[in-house]
């Protein structure tokens, strides 16, 4: 916590005093976010980072292994879900963004079919089974090479996920007539490279 609270002082200090202006518009008339972005709780992977974005730009939703659920309005606890209702619906975002990266260890359990070291897995099998379609697909294409299978199931889950994006009627309907456009990035943290999917389905170096 200290730690924390020593950055939050140099934020204040230095970023804020900058950029006061900004964080003030920000704070008086609301967010207006050109992107959705779904992406991994990775602690290795920070997206405004990596993509230079400023508050306000886009709206982050973090998640393990940066899954999209299908649409399923069951009245249960919906989170990644509920985030892509209000910025479609309330912030009329005109861009969502799925980000996988290498080395994604939900990924990794999904494949192995293993639970996760050091955890109940009350939750995280569960979750992951949202991507079990990648696995099977991934393991057919890798023929053996659990190498390629890992990296193959990280690039295949984002597919899925961009199919269940579909499965949201207003995410749907305005993807059909052109208000909104979707996206799939892989990121490689190994060679920093990013690759984007591209509508023959396969993953190309930016």
């Amino acid at each position: 916590m200290d730690k924390l609270v020593e950055g939050f002082r140099a934020f204040r200090e230095g970023y804020y005093k900058q950029h006061e202006a900004m964080l003030r518009e920000l704070a008086t008339k609301g967010q207006h976010p050109r992107a959705l972005f779904i992406a991994c709780s990775d602690a290795r992977m920070e997206p405004a980072i990596i993509f230079g974005t400023a508050p306000g730009d886009i709206f982050m939703v973090r998640n393990v292994a940066n899954l999209v659920p299908p649409y399923a309005p069951d009245g249960d606890y919906h989170s990644t879900s509920a985030a892509l209702e209000f910025a479609v619906q309330v912030l009329k975002v005109k861009q969502i963004i799925v980000m996988g990266h290498a080395l994604c260890g939900g990924m990794a359990a999904l494949l192995r079919e293993t639970p996760v070291p050091g955890v109940a897995d009350d939750f995280i099998g569960a979750w992951m089974r949202i991507a079990k379609p990648a696995r099977e697909r991934a393991l057919a294409l890798a023929k053996g090479d659990m190498k390629l299978a890992q990296t193959l199931v990280e690039k295949e889950g984002l597919k899925v996920s961009l199919a269940n994006l579909l499965t949201f009627p207003w995410i749907k309907s305005r993807v059909d007539i052109g208000e909104i456009a979707i996206h799939a990035l892989y990121f490689d943290l190994e060679t920093v490279t990013l690759y984007r999917l591209h509508y023959d389905g396969e993953f190309r170096p930016v």
